[in-house]
């Protein structure tokens, strides 16, 4: 668990200081942040690309003034990656170090092997390294996009949600003196086992209302015209209601709001969406779609 200032006071004093932070949240991720750091439980979310997962675990480091430690799943990641791996080039020039010091006593050829698989020698991955001793405050743990990873990949995460804690079978147990604060995200491409979400508090994050995105929008992009933000939002939202491959989340409306911002765009025209649609629309047959829909969309969400 987080030491002193590392945690909130309760579930509205989650709310405020996040948006302090210019990450508005609503009251399920509120008393979800609230209670996983209360209990000193990870924090499992899922939900669409863009809607501000990752984004959570770079506040909370913020606000918290604590180190983050990212680890960016993907597929095929393992042990040596995530977690730890010898450090082979200097263990072997340790062993020659010792052999050359050894030349000509009586020292047996074992001697230059002995202890060589301590911490010293250990190369600490992202996991390790979160449990590490020599942290003054909890660190805050991001596992990102874990769905990307093989599912043989959670089981080295089972111990670590579990206890906080990690088995190199050459040292033992390595113990983390200050626990960090855990968030794992999902887009959820597959499911992820029950064991693994058995140790976590779990929160769905949607897509955000209007009226938040808006808020969401001013802060993020506090430059633009009110109006122009008003219809930037009002038409990702009526987007997001058509029958594309891959929805435009929160990110990509503030890419856009940025672009048309310097684009000196005041008012959002079918001109102005179709110059600048891949800005919200990463794929072809969506971009095509849009471009036949856009004013029929528009005239949607002005209206």
């Amino acid at each position: 668990m987080l030491g002193s200032g590392g945690n909130f006071a309760s579930v509205g004093d989650a709310r405020e200081r996040l948006a302090g932070q210019d990450y508005i949240v609503d009251e399920g991720l509120a008393t979800s942040l609230y209670l996983a750091l209360a209990m000193g439980k990870p924090l499992f979310l899922e939900g669409e690309p863009g809607v501000g997962k990752t984004e959570v675990a770079k506040v909370l480091a913020r606000l918290f003034e604590t180190r983050l430690i990212r680890l960016q799943c993907y597929e095929g990641l393992d042990v040596n990656h995530a977690v730890y791996e010898w450090n082979y080039p200097r263990q072997l020039l340790e062993i020659q170090a010792r052999r050359a010091s050894a030349a000509g006593t009586a020292q047996t050829a074992g001697s230059a092997t002995r202890d060589i698989f301590t911490e010293e020698f250990l190369l600490k991955r992202p996991l390790l390294e979160a449990i590490d001793r020599s942290h003054e405050s909890a660190p805050v743990l991001l596992i990102d996009e874990l769905d990307r990873a093989d599912e043989e990949f959670e089981s080295f995460l089972l111990e670590l949600l579990s206890d906080y804690q990690i088995t190199v079978p050459e040292i033992g147990t390595l113990r983390a003196e200050h626990r960090p604060v855990v968030i794992i995200t999902s887009n959820r491409t597959r499911e992820i086992h029950d064991a693994l979400k058995r140790r976590c508090l779990y929160h769905w994050i949607d897509y955000p209302s209007l009226e938040k995105e808006l808020e969401i929008v001013r802060r993020k992009v506090p430059q633009i015209e009110e109006r122009l933000g008003r219809e930037i939002v009002a038409f990702v939202q009526k987007l997001r209601e058509q029958d594309l491959y891959k929805l435009p989340g929160v990110s990509e409306t503030l890419d856009w709001a940025v672009a048309l911002d310097h684009l000196n765009t005041r008012r959002l025209t079918p001109e102005a969406v179709a110059a600048t649609v891949g800005l919200v629309l990463k794929y072809q047959d969506d971009v095509e779609k849009l471009r036949a829909e856009a004013p029929r969309i528009l005239e949607e969400a002005l209206g």
